[in-house]
């Protein structure tokens, strides 16, 4: 009966020590800076972000489009937020497995600056420092909470225990 319970309990430990599955990033085409998709595995730990607009270049100054810059700009600002709330709870920004950008169209070029949103983009994923892509969806909008603000971010980040 004992060894009956020993082995029994073995072999419960054995599972719960089992290593655990691998987030998969799933490339996109070659070239692409997104990817096709992500799996993360049950028993990862996700976080999901609200979206997030940009800071002001001068915090005493919030009621225009040049208060918070053109859309290169306030994606910086944004991605920076971003980073700052996965710090903060323990996470990085290669942990991040999803985004979901919405970008008001810029004044001056009559849409979106999807390059402008890229060229900030392209600074913080798939670099030396962070070689991770992400899923994405971006999307135009008519218009965001603030006049001044021509992106918003939302963020899903996950890791493996």
């Amino acid at each position: 009966m004992i060894r009956t319970t020993l082995a029994a309990l073995s072999l419960v430990f054995a599972a719960s020590a089992a290593p655990a599955a691998e987030i998969l990033r799933h490339a996109g085409p070659a070239g692409a800076i997104i990817l096709q998709g992500v799996t993360v595995p049950a028993g990862a730990e996700t976080l999901h972000l609200s979206g997030q607009v940009a800071a002001p270049i001068d915090p005493a100054k919030t009621a225009t489009l040049a208060d918070f810059g053109d859309t290169r700009t306030q994606t910086i600002s944004v991605l920076r937020k971003i980073e700052a709330a996965l710090v903060a709870r323990g996470y990085t920004m290669a942990d991040v497995v999803k985004l979901t950008v919405f970008v008001v169209a810029d004044p001056a070029l009559g849409r979106m600056d999807f390059a402008g949103f890229n060229a900030g983009y392209r600074q913080f994923f798939g670099t030396p420092a962070n070689p991770n892509l992400v899923a994405r969806s971006t999307v135009q909008v008519a218009g965001l909470a603030g006049p001044g603000y021509l992106i918003e971010i939302e963020a899903m980040a996950a890791k493996t225990r």
